[in-house]
């Protein structure tokens, strides 16, 4: 149960990554986080949105949107970003470091690496053809 959430969404459109960033980084500032957790938060939150606009709806189209959930309890962030694009085919591979499904697009393949680095937990649910959700969370000392 939490303390207090939110839920958002928008278009999966490059240019709302920034939005989304500052919109969680917003709700987390309620725990009074230090400058160093509100960056690994956004920067984890920036890595989950730009997966979830490039590989999730690598086909693009009209209506693709991208939600994201915050909660708080007990001084712990949760933050889940989904997407309802193509999903993961191997989620462990996805999650080794270097590897990008998108080398043509100069991607680095560390995005997972950086959340999982930058957040004190991370899950991975997908399924092919019905999308991601990327569960992040933080502790607040």
């Amino acid at each position: 149960m939490f303390d207090n959430k939110m839920e958002l969404s928008f278009l999966a459109k490059s240019e709302n990554e920034a939005f989304a960033r500052v919109a969680v980084a917003a709700f987390a500032t309620q725990l009074n986080p230090t400058l160093a957790e509100i960056t690994e938060i956004k920067t984890a939150v920036s890595e989950a949105v730009t997966n979830a606009i490039i590989h999730g709806y690598e086909r693009g189209g009209t209506g693709c949107m991208v939600n994201i959930k915050c909660g708080i309890a007990d001084r712990v962030i949760t933050v889940e970003i989904e997407d309802c694009g193509a999903g993961i085919d191997n989620i462990e591979q996805a999650r080794e470091p270097l590897f990008t499904s998108k080398p043509e697009m100069e991607r680095s393949g560390m995005g997972f690496t950086v959340m999982e680095e930058f957040m004190d937990e991370l899950s991975v649910i997908s399924h092919i053809g019905a999308g991601t959700t990327i569960k992040l969370k933080k502790k607040i000392s």
